[in-house]
């Protein structure tokens, strides 16, 4: 699936992307390059006026200048690079990528950036629905790359990987001081391959080595059973192109054996599409918002409204969270708990409250993501960097995960049982 814009709400910390900063572009000679003609971006520019200390606008020296005129520190640096620089040839793919990718970093905005082409087609494997690896959502942003969850029924889950778990090698290679985008492409590999990770636990004395076979990995986006006491239970695994004709075929199956209740389950779901998000909210919410965006202004926030024909807008309802569940799966759990749809059982959410546009570049350049807004829940509350509180809050520890415990959903079977008496 071939999108040249998408809107994401993030898959945040835990999507699973290969980066590489040196991946291949067009070799060039070592002769000094002419300056290229700058003609085409030569009209004045429309920079926008910083904030002062006071909210007033800061007096920007660069607003009345030509965008010709400011770039011309850009272009003295490009051509002393060619003239100067000891390692010759460079690779003018690579400085162009880091140049854009400089020119995001300084907003200063963490979900505002550049994919190069790879990593672009990486960081829609989620989406796509399948991959070859070992099958773990994972987040790239710490100092080690860190598991956050492996998926159900994977290669990870098989060798015993659990959330927290910190990659410092691979295949006895040290991951110190490398980049978790980088690290990444050394976990993937072609299903029936070998890999040996070297896992820092907490709690554990020493790491210790996790060998693992790749496979195939597919995705699913809903999975769904019918619990003892007659309840069911969804899990939304992620917020893809296919979700809601999964979650609709999957609700109908459910529905169809009566249960007293439904219990939903977004732990672990780092987010997807922003549409795909109010599609589903709107399978459990009959009318009303289901988020708003705020664009920076009053008059420029959009309220996104439920779609009418919602199949479980009545059932009774629980909803499992926990730090996992980012985005697009705070973006339902919001509407959920503000429309008192039904309790919020688990721990508090990841708090990723920005929506970014990701926009394909031509030429199979890659992508900029940029984030053009944030989010807020139906009652207009800001979850970002906050996160969503449960009403019941329930500690899933390392040891219930490896006694294949569950409190949390325990707890959300009990609370079932008490609405519906």
């Amino acid at each position: 699936m071939k999108k040249s814009t998408w809107i994401i709400i993030g898959i945040a910390g835990g999507l699973i992307v290969i980066a590489s900063a040196f991946s291949a572009g067009a070799i060039v000679g070592n002769i000094l390059l002419p300056k290229p003609d700058t003609s085409w971006f030569s009209k004045p520019t429309q920079i926008l006026p910083s904030q002062g200390a006071e909210g007033t606008p800061a007096a920007d020296p660069s607003a009345t200048i030509s965008t010709e005129e400011l770039f011309i520190p850009f272009w003295e640096t490009w051509e002393i690079i060619h003239d100067q620089y000891v390692d010759q040839p460079v690779d003018n793919t690579t400085l162009m990528r880091g140049a854009i990718t400089g020119m995001l970093d300084s907003l200063g905005d963490q979900h505002t950036s550049y994919m190069n082409p790879d990593e672009f087609m990486q960081a829609n494997i989620p989406m796509d629905g399948e991959y070859e690896g070992i099958g773990a959502w994972v987040d790239t942003t710490s100092e080690y790359l860190t598991i956050i969850s492996p998926m159900p029924n994977s290669p990870a889950e098989e060798a015993g990987l659990i959330p927290g778990d910190q990659v410092i090698m691979i295949d006895g290679e040290d991951m110190t001081g490398i980049d978790g985008s980088l690290v990444i492409r050394k976990v993937l590999g072609p299903a029936g391959s070998k890999v040996v990770l070297t896992i820092s636990r907490e709690g554990e004395p020493e790491p210790f080595d996790v060998t693992i076979i790749r496979e195939k990995i597919i995705i699913p986006s809903v999975e769904s059973k019918m619990l003892e006491e007659n309840i069911g239970y969804v899990q939304i695994i992620t917020f893809g192109g296919d979700t809601i004709s999964e979650l609709r075929e999957n609700l109908e199956e459910i529905l169809e054996q009566n249960p007293i209740g439904l219990i939903v389950d977004l732990r672990n779901n780092g987010g997807g599409y922003l549409q795909t998000a109010v599609e589903v909210g709107s399978e459990f919410i009959a009318e009303g918002a289901i988020l708003y965006e705020d664009y920076g202004t009053e008059d420029e926030m959009v309220e996104f409204l439920a779609h009418k024909g919602g199949i479980a807008t009545e059932i009774p309802l629980v909803l499992l969270v926990n730090e996992g569940s980012a985005s697009a799966s705070e973006i339902v759990a919001g509407a959920i708990q503000d429309h008192q749809r039904g309790p919020l059982v688990g721990a508090t959410t990841f708090g990723k409250g920005s929506v970014q546009n990701w926009i394909e570049l031509r030429n199979e350049q890659g992508a900029v993501r940029v984030t053009i807004a944030r989010w807020l829940t139906p009652d207009k509350r800001q979850i970002h960097e906050t996160g969503l509180t449960p009403k019941f809050l329930v500690e899933l520890t390392e040891e219930d995960y490896l006694a294949e415990l569950d409190p949390q959903l325990d707890k959300a079977i009990e609370i079932m049982l008490e609405i519906t008496k």
